[in-house]
């Protein structure tokens, strides 16, 4: 999923101090109050069956559920899989193509109607209905699912997704076996949502969830505002707990100067962006105690569009690759205490991750200096020089100092270049529709789940391209047979070979990368300040900071 970020620190050498562990106890705080929460920018759409931002993921779990979910954690075990509308984890039949789950009782929706199996199966209907972005990756497994990829209109999942009523049962069919499959059915993507949910993208529209939290009222331009379902009932601490604040109201239009000042003040208690440059000292000196790091499974990386001019020259792509400078990179985003350069796709820590670096001088597994002679030699040999491009930044600090960064690296190469920033409410969309020629674009990619997959066949798998969508994740719209042939049988086989699943993503993964769809710049870091009021900050590897299991006293 993409970040949204606005604004990252930019001052190397800040004494942050690194808490990976949550404070006390749930059990010592007391419902009540109103949690204060700031970003510069909404994150737009909150249909959850297709907004794929970290910012709206992050509050999603709280407002709906889906058969499965990750554990409300604050360490590692965050990562596991757990039961949520579901009884229990499914075990898999049919050599790993049927997972049978069976719903608990007495579930409803904050509008009061319960939810039933026919919520499930319209649910899973919707989401290739309104082209979910991850209907043609997460779920194409499902039987069916290729006529309903078609043809979203009419999709029925006849024989993928099937329910009975009277049993309270739902039988999942895939067409081949996924052993990452509950963890796609984990995110917020398979959200079970009313069955007579409209089929389209309901912007603005608060639509009724079974999570502890509804949303009242949604002004991208101003507030986004959570208050308690009155119809939820506790079925599982693990899953889907109580939360502690009464009201979670979501601010957005400050600076993230103007928010630091606000956290400060106990006017907010929260802010999604990063902080500013100018505010890490004091905060990491007079507010150590309320500034928490965690290192991230993410990348920020500039996706070079394979089917258009340079860029649909693998010696191009290589090229801008060789001649990015990432440790100067890693300075505009706040110095190594923040973040460390890379030049793969997967990150460290990863499953299948190994340290793989082919754009660097001299050899070895990591990056050390940029290339500049192999960079000229691949320009030359390519015949592009001289071409127009455009680099299709967000409209904040970041972002365009990085787009100004590369606006040098490709003049350098003999380029003529040029930077557009443009809203970052919208850039995301913008970068992966077709219809918009972008060249090369700088954007983000933070873990769905802990799997190869999500990066490797999410960002560079044919699935993931889709022509003229706004939801076609596969920005570079790189798509070549023989990768993607390797991919499918990783995937395949996780459940009856694992070890060996592992060693071909840690293939395919060099694979992508030698093809150069995009140019990694470096692993993030996660800043989290938050006002004095606040307790129990819980960060989980999966969702980071779990917002409703803190308190504000």
């Amino acid at each position: 999923m993409t970040y949204r970020s606005s604004l990252a620190a930019l001052m190397s050498g800040i004494a942050l101090a690194a808490v990976t562990a949550a404070t006390p106890a749930a059990a010592q705080g007391s419902p009540g109050g109103t949690l204060r929460l700031l970003a510069k920018a909404a994150a737009g759409t909150i249909d959850p069956h297709i907004n794929y931002t970290l910012q709206y993921f992050q509050i999603n779990y709280m407002l709906y559920d889906g058969l499965v979910t990750f554990r409300k954690a604050g360490d590692e075990t965050g990562f596991d899989v757990v039961a949520d509308l579901a009884e229990a984890l499914p075990e898999p039949e049919n050599d790993g193509r049927t997972y049978t789950f069976k719903l608990r009782d007495g579930i409803k929706f904050s509008d009061g109607s319960d939810l039933t199996a026919a919520d499930v199966l319209a649910s899973f209907q919707r989401i290739f209905k309104v082209s979910g972005p991850t209907a043609g990756t997460f779920y194409n497994g499902i039987v069916g699912a290729d006529a309903c990829i078609a043809a979203p209109a009419d999709c029925t999942l006849d024989g993928g997704v099937v329910i009975d009523e009277a049993a309270g049962t739902v039988t999942i069919n895939l067409t081949a076996p996924d052993g990452e499959f509950l963890q796609k059915i984990a995110i917020p993507h398979a959200a079970i949502l009313p069955a007579e949910t409209p089929i389209k993208d309901m912007g603005t529209d608060p639509v009724p969830g079974s999570g502890p939290y509804m949303i009242e009222s949604y002004n991208p331009n101003e507030r986004l505002k959570m208050v308690r379902n009155p119809h939820f009932e506790e079925w599982s601490a693990e899953a889907q707990p109580a939360g502690f604040p009464d009201e979670i109201d979501y601010d957005f239009g400050l600076t993230e100067e103007a928010a630091v000042t606000a956290i400060q003040n106990g006017q907010a208690d929260w802010m999604f962006d990063p902080p500013p440059p100018d505010r890490l000292a004091e905060i990491g000196t007079k507010y150590a105690d309320q500034a928490f790091v965690h290192p991230l499974t993410a990348m920020w990386y500039a996706p070079m569009n394979t089917n258009l001019a340079p860029f649909d020259d693998v010696r191009v792509r290589q090229a801008v690759n060789y001649a990015i400078d990432r440790s100067a990179i890693v300075k505009l985003f706040g110095g190594s205490s923040l973040a460390q350069p890379a030049c793969q796709i997967l990150p460290p820590g990863f499953p299948s991750y190994e340290p793989y670096c082919p754009y660097t001088v001299g050899e070895g597994g990591s990056w050390s200096a940029p290339d500049m002679a192999k960079a000229r030699a691949l320009v030359e040999e390519s015949g592009t020089a001289g071409q127009e491009v455009t680099i299709i930044a967000e409209d904040n600090t970041v972002s365009r100092a990085i787009g100004v960064y590369l606006q040098d690296v490709l003049t350098e190469l003999g380029y003529k270049a040029k930077v557009q920033a443009i809203s970052q409410n919208i850039q995301f969309t913008y970068i992966q529709n077709t219809n918009n020629n972008v060249q090369i674009s700088i954007s983000q990619w933070f873990q769905d789940y802990p799997s190869p997959s999500n990066f490797l066949q999410v960002l560079f798998g044919c699935a993931s391209f889709t022509p003229g969508s706004d939801a076609s994740v596969n920005i570079s719209g790189f798509c070549d047979e023989a990768i993607d042939a390797k991919m499918a049988e990783a995937v395949s086989l996780t459940l009856s070979d694992p070890e060996a699943s592992a060693a071909l993503w840690t293939e395919v993964d060099r694979d992508v990368t030698d093809a150069a769809p995009a140019a990694v710049l470096f692993t993030p870091k996660r800043v989290d300040f938050v006002s004095s009021r606040v307790k129990n900050f819980m960060f989980s590897p999966q969702f980071y900071w779990i917002i409703n299991q803190s308190w504000v006293e």
